[in-house]
């Protein structure tokens, strides 16, 4: 279904490791925005939903709620660092199109 890299699941490892409380994973979930019509969004969850998708990679839980599922099949997460910035990207086979920004798509 996805994908997280090695260098992601390093991120997601450090950013769990120093959260104030305790979490059950990382949400990876899909909402209206952006500059092309839908957007993804990342949270640290204290606790998963019934109707989650759960997906594990070594040491981090992935969650998935069942409308952005079909959305983020196939999508590989990858964290990048380098001299312009550093943040998560993703590769979406799904996406018709995406922004710049990499941060949005339309379907």
């Amino acid at each position: 279904m996805i994908t997280l890299t090695p260098n992601a699941i390093s991120a997601v490892d450090r950013f769990i490791k120093g959260a104030a409380t305790p979490v059950a994973g990382l949400r990876i979930a899909i909402s209206g925005g952006g500059c092309s019509g839908f957007q993804y969004g990342m949270t640290l969850e204290e606790a998963k939903q019934d109707d989650d998708t759960v997906l594990e990679y070594g040491s981090v839980t992935l969650l998935v709620d069942p409308l952005s599922a079909p959305l983020l099949d196939g999508v590989t997460v990858d964290f990048v660092d380098s001299l312009s910035g550093s943040g998560f990207k993703f590769e979406n086979p799904n996406a018709s199109s995406s922004c710049a920004c990499g941060s949005s798509f339309s379907a």
